[in-house]
């Protein structure tokens, strides 16, 4: 069954996805305040791998509202932390356009569109 596009979605978050923005945030706040001076040294300390650590701190540029709009569980089931975690446009507009989302430019709250993918 399928449903119109103006019907209400219903929400599920995705405690994945928020547990990696979360992350994301704290790493970001880590090093901008000093505390760890490079990412290898932050890795180290919270015993992951560097590449890792860099893949997570990248959604750190995502568009506040697409953040937002996963944070609140209103997004579509193809947007996982797999996907979020492969590379994404940092233009805000484009990032939009790869996931699929209507962005705050049009008056709406975005909906991440199970459709369209990031990458």
């Amino acid at each position: 069954m399928q449903l119109p596009d103006s019907a209400a979605q219903p929400r599920r978050t995705d405690n994945t996805l928020v547990k990696a923005l979360a992350r994301a945030f704290r790493w970001n706040r880590m090093l901008d305040s000093g505390e760890f001076t490079t990412i290898a040294e932050l890795a180290e300390r919270e015993g992951i791998a560097s590449s890792y650590l860099t893949r997570v701190l990248r959604l750190t540029l995502l568009a506040p509202d697409i953040v937002e709009a996963i944070l609140d569980g209103r997004h579509g089931p193809a947007v996982t932390l797999a996907r979020v975690l492969e590379p994404f446009p940092l233009a805000w507009n484009e990032q939009h356009d790869a996931v699929g989302t209507a962005s705050s430019r049009d008056g709406n709250k975005p909906v991440l569109s199970p459709s369209r993918s990031i990458g």
